[in-house]
């Protein structure tokens, strides 16, 4: 708090020396560009004003049934209206299943240690801890030069690390903005986004490697270019997803590992009541899907104590985004008490079986391996009065900014809604900041306004008096510069000592922020918050430019 009235007392201070400065500074005279008579300028307002006085909302409504807490709000990007929704589908990791942080993280970190030693890398590497508050998402990784990067909706590199250290302002321009007609997209194939919470296991090994790299005498690390590195760290994570060192320990002990919601049953029962499909389209296996779905839905939440008639349609091990754009894949039925894959038709046996043919077809088992979206829309068998549904009565719901809500809005014309587990997060510490932000607000303002003035003196006639008053306006400007920036600083440190917040790079819109704003429609923290809405509720955007949540932060 003392820090803030100091700031506070700074711009105080700060404004008092602007105001004397341009006292009795009288700006040049700009012509006026508006009409000043009345009757160029017919009121519309009045014309059409309808009497609102009287207009409000009964006395006599009820508490409302939403929790009061922003952490199960649902914030809209775009104007939705529920019951135009045919189906609801979702994916399971980080959207249905949230995940404990850092016991579930830490059977990727270890189990991909163990296997790069295996692979000939040094022993020192089974000493790497895992830390998972060094990342957030929306990072770029350029695996090309070991680097971690931190852009704006505008491309613009806001800050780097080299592995574990930070890069200077002068490396970090010198590298990503300083170049002429040669500077790179960020779409190159050495970048990697970092979409999914899944990667910051991959980031932080892959920084630990680069710093061990970098400051050992490793022959094998020598030899070993930094996008090697990457794809090597990348290939084993990923292997302890596909060869039980996860899926078996959270078999054991779901629990641990599993967070358990309350909201979840209740919320899909609700759905599928009102007559929406409800499906799950996830690219975990089954044995793993079974293990973390049994556990999050007790069997006495179901009449058969059987998760899966919960849904209309299950699709397992989909690919995505492969899922979402490749109509050719084929489509297996799976077994559920041996986990066996069956072939089918897909299409052509629904087609083949006549009326009602995709209900005949379900009625052999509802969970299925691999397909496409096209299989999926002719077993819900959403047609209505013999024309197609519009992508647009379908809602998605998944965590992946490019595999769950980018690629089915481009794609399909889905509408989407994006899971943003950091949110809850985010959104404390930006109550707890907003003094701090009012203030960096304040300090922003006065340097625009020294700017205005500055720059009305530069085009008024030179003399002396302009002169020494341009420069008590630089002086001040300094001082203000250098009041923004330690604040500034501590500020983004307060969500994350690295990077600062999900949703802001700088002073602009972060990269994560643009990609939300824009192909999500509806965004939240938990799928589970989607109980406390309605089939009928129509969402609807707000003015601004700035993302919901934070409009009044």
């Amino acid at each position: 708090m003392m820090q803030k009235r100091t700031f506070a007392a700074t711009t105080a201070l700060l404004l008092l020396i602007l105001l004397d400065i341009i006292d009795g500074f009288i700006p040049m005279k700009i012509p006026s560009m508006i009409p000043t008579s009345s009757s160029s300028l017919p009121s519309i307002v009045e014309k059409n004003a309808i009497d609102m006085s009287n207009v409000c909302l009964p006395e006599n409504l009820p508490s409302l049934q939403q929790p009061s807490d922003d952490v199960y709000g649902v914030y809209c990007n775009r104007e939705l209206n529920m019951e135009s929704l045919a189906a609801i589908g979702f994916d399971m990791d980080y959207t249905l299943a949230q995940y404990n942080v850092p016991e579930f993280d830490n059977l990727a970190f270890e189990g991909a240690r163990q296997k790069l030693v295996d692979m000939g890398y040094p022993e020192e590497v089974l000493g790497f801890t895992y830390n998972p508050e060094r990342w957030i998402r929306g990072l770029i990784i350029d695996i090309k030069r070991g680097n971690f990067l931190k852009i704006d909706k505008h491309k613009y590199v806001r800050v780097a690390y080299h592995g574990l250290d930070k890069m200077s302002s002068e490396s970090r321009k010198a590298l990503y903005s300083q170049t002429f007609n040669k500077k790179d997209s960020l779409t190159e194939s050495f970048y990697v986004n970092m979409d999914t919470l899944f990667q910051i296991v991959d980031a932080e090994l892959y920084s630990q490697l680069i710093h061990l790299k970098d400051n050992s005498e490793y022959a094998y690390l020598d030899d070993r270019t930094y996008e090697e590195m990457y794809r090597d760290a990348r290939a084993c994570v990923d292997l302890c997803h596909r060869d039980g060192v996860i899926k078996d320990e959270v078999a054991r002990d779901p629990g641990k590992y599993v967070v358990k919601d309350p909201n979840l049953v209740p919320m899909l029962k609700q759905y599928k009541a009102k007559g929406i499909k409800v499906f799950l389209v996830t690219n975990s296996l089954w044995t793993y899907t079974q293990d973390v779905m049994s556990y999050l839905v007790d069997a006495s939440d179901t009449p058969s104590g059987d998760w899966t008639t919960l849904f209309d349609l299950i699709i397992v091990g989909s690919c995505k985004p492969a899922f979402l754009l490749d109509a050719r894949r084929d489509l297996f039925r799976v077994d559920k008490s041996t986990g066996s894959l069956t072939n089918t038709d897909g299409v052509y046996e629904i087609a083949a079986l006549g009326q009602n043919g995709a209900a005949k077809f379900l009625e052999k088992g509802n969970v299925f391996q691999n397909g496409n979206f096209e299989q999926l829309a002719a077993m819900l068998d959403l047609d209505q009065d013999g024309r197609k549904i519009a992508g647009e009565q379908i809602l998605y719901v998944g965590d992946h900014l490019y595999s769950d809500v980018l690629r089915s809005k481009r794609t399909l014309g889905w509408r989407t809604a994006l899971i943003v587990p950091e949110l809850e997060r985010e959104m404390k510490v930006a109550k707890e900041q907003k003094e701090v932000s009012d203030e960096i607000k304040r300090l922003r303002q006065l340097r625009e306004q020294i700017s205005v003035h500055s720059d009305s003196l530069r085009l008024a006639p030179a003399s002396p008096s302009n002169a020494a008053l341009l420069e008590e306006l630089a002086s001040t400007d300094r001082k203000v510069k250098s009041a923004l920036v330690e604040l500034t600083s501590s500020h983004h440190a307060a969500f994350n000592p690295l990077w600062g917040q999900l949703f802001k790079s700088g002073y602009e819109e972060s990269r994560f922020s643009y990609y939300t704003s824009n192909y999500a429609c509806i965004y939240m923290a938990k799928a589970s918050n989607l109980r406390f809405v309605s089939e009928r509720r129509s969402f609807r955007t707000d003015c601004g430019d700035a993302l919901p949540h934070a409009r009044d932060a």
